[in-house]
């Protein structure tokens, strides 16, 4: 009885309303809550500014390995050994020292295995019975001295307590692990092997014991591996030699230092036509893998070395099924580099990884001129088991796919060394500072590529992102492993959309992209944490942009505007109209407004979002000259609105 009172007295003042809103109970928007002056209002510290910089006495530790790992096929094991050269730069002595042990996921008493639906994901680690790290000895060498330490393992951690305490500002350590692991043949979508007829591919990621993060925020940073979330790590110099057998072609994060000893007369010389050339280059022909021909021997073993500096981490692949080809990379500032790809003959062809070098190539050539020129060397997509996964230099993309599907899963792992390779995020805690920035990214990439053949389909991913929105039950800021399962692509694409949202509907492009490099030349190679990123973006931008952050990554909330009423001034079109718009949901975002009058004008009104500031309702004055035939609002449809239906009046 209610709505019918009111309908009636809206009709009977001459008000007319938008069909969809005669049966809308009321708004759930309040402005105080967006709009909340408390938010973000922590105060800047010495180590992390006000501004979102790093403070003038902003630290972080280093971590620098020398590795040796041997390939051992007939039991598929890897053994090694590492030494990590330690430095305390922080503030405080450490009685003790935490490193991951990540390939303890794969035990079957794992709590990764534990947290693991019935039903199985994609990141599945149920199923390996003998996974998991084997330690051997562990040994210290601190001052000179050489001290046998015994570990505590608890899951995928391992914590050393040391007899003295290592000093702040600059304080040194040297730490030596003996391991070996069995390699898992799906390790959790990030590494493993696969079959070919060619023989097996084995990608080697999380194969070395690393240390874990101390920063000014959490001091030691042990979440657990659990299998989706991923990683957070400290930056150094490596060192690594791997050894396989002879017959195998290795490819790995950073540069080959000994490509004498691994590569034929032939390979070597078609690498350096490689470096010279924007055309693929093969370096082992379809026709060529198997051949005695490929190696510089077939009997016992050979060791690749490499080396890679003031990076994250390091990954590598084996095999002796490998088509191996090359292109050179041009750099914004002159330098030249090289982009790989390895994959068995079940990968080959143009449709498939025979255009992957050039997706590469491309790709860090887009992201280099754009955000941040790629600081090392080389880089190489392999095909294998993994269906996308990211490490510094190297990429691991499924051996199955082709056309559009490999062009994005290529520009979107190589996307991830700018985040969180070079602007080192913290994965295992905030997912869509890796996944998210990257994915927003991507999308630009695609338009560029090829006069946009794998073009972003900007609209529909709005759209899409609309009825997402609906039915999210966790918000960004959720830690992976608490994040629903069915909810996790939120951290790709709702991150996207807001960033596209924020860059084209709030600030505008050159603001947005002014802010958003300022945020990577500030953090790269260092720990941001998401608020550097906000206050970042707020002060690069001069923009106070704390309701957006907050309703987009902090909130679970959606986006209604609707068309309330339009009424002529003293009921004369030609004196204009007075067009009411209201807020139906939480969310808060500039307005739109497209007005066609029954004489063919048309006009497109912007208001900001601080129209919402005062309340649900705004009521704002059009110079019209004939009668209004329809208000749309957000006619481009570039917003995540819910309910289109009421986005649009007509006269009746």
């Amino acid at each position: 009885m209610k709505r019918l009172t009111s309908l009636v007295f809206y009709l009977a003042a001459g008000i007319i309303l938008s069909p969809s809103l005669a049966a809308q109970d009321s708004s759930l928007y309040n402005k105080n809550e967006v709009f909340d002056p408390t938010f973000l209002m922590q105060p800047g510290t010495e180590f992390r500014s006000a501004n979102g910089a790093p403070g003038p006495r902003y630290w972080q530790n280093v971590a620098s390995y020398n590795i040796h790992a041997t390939l051992d096929e007939k039991d598929t094991v890897l053994k090694g050994d590492v030494t990590i050269n330690y430095t305390n730069n922080s503030p405080d002595e450490l009685k003790y020292l935490w490193l991951q042990l990540d390939q303890n996921l794969f035990e079957p008493d794992s709590r990764g295995a534990a947290t693991t639906l019935v039903s199985g994901d994609r990141f599945d680690v149920k199923g390996y019975k003998k996974g998991g790290y084997h330690i051997g000895t562990v040994s210290i060498i601190y001052k000179g001295k050489s001290y046998k330490i015994e570990p505590v393992i608890t899951d995928t951690r391992m914590q050393l307590r040391l007899p003295f305490a290592v000093k702040p500002h600059g304080d040194k350590i040297n730490i030596k692990i003996n391991y070996w692991f069995s390699i898992p043949e799906y390790g959790a979508d990030r590494m493993g092997r696969l079959y070919t007829k060619n023989g097996a591919i084995y990608q080697l990621a999380q194969w070395y014991p690393r240390m874990c993060v101390f920063d000014a925020v959490s001091g030691w940073n042990t979440l657990p591996y659990m299998g989706l979330g991923e990683f957070y790590c400290e930056y150094g110099d490596f060192d690594y030699y791997v050894t396989v057998p002879a017959d195998m072609i290795v490819a790995g994060s950073g540069e080959l230092q000994n490509p004498a000893e691994v590569l034929t007369p032939v390979q070597i010389k078609r690498l350096n036509e490689a470096r010279h050339s924007d055309s693929t280059v093969l370096i082992v022909k379809e026709d060529e893998v198997g051949l005695r021909s490929t190696r510089p021997t077939q009997k016992g073993m050979l060791t690749w070395h490499f080396k890679m500096h003031n990076t994250r981490d390091v990954s590598w692949t084996a095999s002796k099924a490998f088509i191996w080809d090359a292109a050179r990379v041009n750099f914004p500032s002159g330098r030249k580099g090289i982009a790989m790809a390895v994959y068995p003959v079940e990968s080959e062809g143009y449709d498939k990884y025979g255009r992957s070098t050039q997706y590469l190539k491309q790709s860090i050539e887009f992201y280099s001129k754009d955000y941040f020129e790629y600081p090392w060397n080389s880089a190489v997509v392999v095909a294998g088991v993994a269906l996308g996964m990211e490490y510094p230099g190297i990429v691991f993309c499924s051996y199955k796919i082709g056309k559009a599907s490999l062009w994005h899963d290529v520009t979107h792992e190589i996307g991830h060394n700018w985040f969180p390779m070079i602007v080192g995020s913290d994965e295992r805690s905030y997912m869509w500072m890796d996944e998210g920035l990257n994915t927003f990214i991507n999308g630009y990439a695609s338009n560029a590529f090829n006069k946009g053949e794998y073009g972003d389909t900007t609209n529909t991913t709005i759209l899409r992102m609309a009825r997402v929105m609906k039915l999210a039950k966790d918000p960004l800021m959720t830690p992976p492993e608490s994040m629903s399962l069915g909810d996790y692509g939120q951290y790709y694409s709702k991150t996207a959309v807001a960033l596209n949202v924020l860059r084209n509907s709030v600030i505008g492009a050159d603001r947005f992209d002014f802010a958003f490099k300022t945020y990577i030349n500030r953090w790269a190679f260092k720990h941001p944490q998401p608020i550097d990123f906000f206050r970042t973006m707020n002060d690069a931008a001069g923009e106070n942009l704390n309701w957006f952050w907050k309703e987009w990554f902090y909130e679970t909330w959606k986006l209604d505007q609707a068309v309330k009423d339009v009424q002529y001034v003293n009921d004369k079109p030609a004196e204009g109209a007075l067009i009411t718009i209201i807020n139906l949901q939480k969310m808060a975002l500039p307005v739109t407004v497209k007005i066609t009058e029954e004489n063919g004008n048309t006009q497109l009104l912007n208001l900001p979002v601080n129209v919402w500031q005062r309340g649900a309702d705004w009521t704002f004055k059009c110079n019209t000259t004939s009668k209004i035939k329809s208000v749309v609002l957000d006619p481009g449809e570039v917003l995540p609105d819910i309910d289109r239906k009421n986005n649009k009046w007509q006269s009746q």
